[in-house]
């Protein structure tokens, strides 16, 4: 059996992978690994579990929440709220850990589980190693100490939870968003409700799409990862913007008043701007991965601002932030950080400061997002191939070496193996469309060759 915990915690198929017995033990063994560690301290310890509106999710936040309760933990239910509204209110209520339940931009017969430490932090890999060693030696028959009596944990809704969550929002933005309309695609998500409440409360005129999840409709051609209708939108109402979150809402893009999408490297560059005019970007530095655009990187090497490319996911990006001390970081997909307001991309977050951008200099979006030119990116996958030679043959490497030099200043190549599936991604960058498929269909002929 392989390791449990991704790099966004414990998904898979609900009922399939991830069973309510699977959800139960895993909450068990979470508050016995972090009652041993110390983290609760002498105190009765007290857990905040939310979820998505998967119908999936019902049946899993009652495994959880009898998990945590049958260990000794009072757990405080939210329902229904984003991942980063989660993240939020274990920081805000002092809770000693948080539990969300979603499978973020999955299809919706998946589901997931992701636990947060104190203050709403992602739990160190150590932490997240010891209770999948505690739940597999518990699951194969050894006894759980359990409390009794008045020991056992109590169970309660916390239904100030999406009034808490929206006013923290509202209460960080620069400047209201008075005199904009704008749309909002849930995606049918756990944002369907607390984006468009946020955007409205901040003075905006809301347009909503994607806002009647029915549990089986999430990211269901809408949300972040199919814009389209969002577009559709933004131009039948004539509105001066949209965004567009995924299923738990730590994503945010956008599409400008004339339809054009605004992806994650372009949100980052308005916000670094923004944040630098302000002075809030600390070290005159945005953090990004090595897939962000080469466009992105011309433009704040343009504009003197330091951009520092980590690998791919959200989690290494928050790293190198916690590590160094800068103030904002995120990924092409909308996965933005913005540490000073939250400890985990937040898509609402995210599309209120990029909207109270748009207000406070009365410039439209794409005139803002056009500080980078998006450069034409192809990536191709190249299936079953030997990808752990991916660095190591000299053929493939001679071939990436002229690519690089026939492309020259204004192209990037980047090959990298899948970490999930037996393939090479390549992604090539260049001033032309055609030029940028020609170079990656070659480089993609000589992985297939040299790895096959």
């Amino acid at each position: 059996m392989g390791r449990l915990f991704g790099t966004d915690g414990v998904r898979g198929v609900a009922n399939a992978d991830l069973t309510a017995e699977l959800a139960l033990g895993l909450s068990v063994a979470a508050a016995h690994v972090l009652g041993e560690a110390g983290t609760f301290g002498d105190h009765r310890p007290v857990a905040v579990v939310g979820r998505d509106p998967r119908a999936s999710g019902e049946f899993l936040e009652a495994a959880v929440v009898a998990g945590l309760a049958s260990a000794g933990v009072d757990v405080l239910r939210v329902g229904v709220l984003p991942t980063p509204a989660v993240a939020y209110l274990t920081g805000a209520l002092g809770a000693d850990l948080g539990v969300m339940l979603s499978a973020s931009h999955n299809p919706m017969p998946d589901n997931g589980i992701k636990f947060f430490a104190r203050g709403g932090h992602k739990l160190a890999d150590e932490l997240e190693d010891r209770i999948e060693e505690t739940y597999r030696s518990h699951s194969s028959g050894q006894p759980w100490n359990r409390p009794t009596g008045a020991g056992v944990g109590r169970v309660r809704d916390y239904d100030e939870g999406f009034d808490n969550y929206v006013a923290h929002l509202i209460g960080v933005l620069p400047n209201r968003l008075d005199g904009l309309k704008i749309v909002v695609d849930g995606a049918h998500g756990a944002a369907a409700r607390v984006s468009p409440e946020a955007f409205a409360r901040a003075g905006a005129e809301v347009v909503t799409i994607g806002a009647d999840p029915d549990g089986l409709n999430i990211n269901a051609e809408c949300g972040s990862t199919h814009v389209d209708k969002l577009r559709a939108a933004v131009l039948e109402h004539g509105a001066d913007m949209g965004v567009a979150h995924d299923g738990d809402a730590d994503r945010c893009l956008a599409v400008d008043a004339k339809g054009e999408e605004v992806d994650g490297d372009q949100i980052l560059a308005v916000l670094a701007l923004a944040m630098r005019e302000a002075g809030g970007l600390r070290k005159d530095t945005v953090v990004g991965t090595v897939m962000s655009n080469l466009g992105f990187k011309l433009a704040m090497e343009r504009e003197g601002i330091r951009l520092i490319q980590t690998a791919v996911g959200d989690r290494y990006v928050l790293e190198s932030m916690k590590e160094n001390g800068f103030a904002l970081g995120g990924e092409q997909s909308g996965h933005v950080i913005i540490l000073d307001h939250a400890t985990t991309g937040d898509g609402t977050l995210t599309g209120l400061m990029l909207a109270a951008r748009v207000a406070a200099t009365g410039r439209p979006l794409a005139e803002l997002a056009g500080v980078m030119q998006r450069l034409p990116q192809v990536l191709v996958n190249v299936p079953d191939v030997d990808k752990s030679r991916v660095n190591s043959t000299p053929a493939l490497s001679s071939a990436v070496a002229d690519a690089e030099r026939e492309l020259g200043s204004t192209g990037r190549v980047l090959l990298r193996s899948s970490g999930t599936e037996p393939l090479v991604r390549v992604m090539v960058e260049a001033a032309d469309i055609d030029h940028a498929r020609s170079v990656a269909g070659r480089l993609a002929d000589v992985v297939k060759s040299t790895l096959g």
